[in-house]
């Protein structure tokens, strides 16, 4: 039997790689004599830099920026592959891990640390730049990465406006006499396929899971309509309702707009670039794992592209996740799965649930029928 490992990472308690190794591990004592495939993956979210450098090689470097407020600094890596292609991922700098989410965090929220990075990685002269949108923090459309690249934001009375995703409900005008990047293209991979604005955007989807409070919600999603008002009045072009412009609390909209990347789904184009394909098409079997499996993960998330591609070839995919949010019968069915399994029971804290997960993985993957 060949099983092919195509684990995302756990986020709050383990890595993709990490879990590869754990269910390889728990793999062999059940089946000895098993060939075993590994292959971690992304979706554009965490996780994104190391599984893409350790596929293509390269450099990585550290970079002090800002994290998701604006006064916070964080180290935050980025790499340069052989071919020299810049690898970012937002959540080394503006990621959840760096705070403890709450209304006044999400409040005032900035994207400036991505720009940052984008900035670092410039001066290496990469040919492209890729940037994984998701796991972060912030709900400010882009407009602080948007600033860190010469991007001015002012209010009615000309002043120039600070930081903040609440701020830009004062926006008025922008400027952007001296943007950064040039002549070089940006890949945007989306974990997610949301639009920006309304009920399946950036701030009803996900902004709770950020801090706001359900109060917030009508603010928050005004400051981004008013910025994107002023965005693409500015350039004459509508990029709100395009899939994944909602990633990562707009950051796609924002780097749509001002950088003209091109936005692309995060887990289709890991699963080329570290050619899953050859692989699926080898095994028997794909075991994946997730953190946290609901209805959201049917927009585009890395279960949904790895069951979509390994089924095309007729193989059954086992998913292993800390939480199943929803029905588990309907998921399991929408996302194609031959079975879903939660490692952790219910009534299980979620603080010890992170902290066990490891043993709750390999056992898992141990006493489960894959037959």
């Amino acid at each position: 039997m060949t099983i092919l490992l195509a684990p995302n990472a756990m986020k709050g308690s383990l890595t993709a790689q990490q879990c590869a190794v754990i269910l390889r591990k728990s793999l062999l004592r059940k089946y000895p004599t098993a060939k075993i495939i590994s292959l971690p993956i992304a979706d554009g979210g965490n996780g994104t830099l190391e599984c893409l450098m350790n596929a293509l090689g390269g450099i990585v470097y550290e970079q002090e920026v800002t994290g998701p407020l604006p006064s916070l600094k964080v180290n935050a890596r980025y790499g340069m592959t052989k071919e020299k292609i810049a690898v970012i991922e937002s959540a080394e700098a503006i990621g959840l891990q760096h705070i403890t989410p709450s209304p006044e965090t999400i409040a005032h929220s900035t994207s400036r640390g991505v720009g940052e990075l984008l900035l670092a990685a410039m001066k290496h002269q990469p040919k492209e730049i890729w940037i994984g949108l998701g796991g972060t923090a912030t709900n400010d459309g882009g407009s602080g990465a948007a600033r860190a690249l010469g991007v001015q934001l002012f209010d009615d009375n000309g002043e120039e406006l600070s930081d903040g995703a609440m701020n830009l409900l004062k926006l008025n005008k922008i400027t952007r006499k001296e943007y950064q990047p040039k002549n070089v293209e940006i890949k945007l991979l989306s974990d997610v396929n949301n639009i920006l604005l309304g009920d399946d955007g950036a701030t009803y989807t996900f902004a709770q899971q950020k801090g706001a409070s359900k109060e917030q919600l009508p603010y928050l999603e005004a400051a981004l309509k008013n910025f994107a008002d002023i965005v693409e009045t500015e350039l004459g072009k509508t990029f709100r309702t395009i899939p994944g412009s909602g990633a990562a609390g707009g950051l796609g909209f924002g780097l749509l707009a001002l950088c003209n990347a091109q936005l692309v789904s995060g887990i289709e184009f890991i699963l080329n670039t570290i050619g899953f394909d050859n692989h699926v098409q080898q095994c028997d079997l794909v075991i994946t794992t997730e953190g946290t499996i609901d209805k959201q993960t049917l927009f585009g998330k890395g279960i949904y592209g790895i069951t979509q591609r390994a089924n095309t070839f007729g193989k059954p995919v086992h998913a292993f996740v800390g939480r199943i949010q929803g029905e588990k019968t309907d998921l399991q069915h929408s996302l194609g799965l031959a079975s879903l399994l939660q490692i952790s029971p219910d009534d299980l804290p979620t603080p010890q649930a992170l902290r066990d997960a490891s043993w709750l993985l390999a056992d898992a993957i141990y006493h489960h029928n894959f037959r």
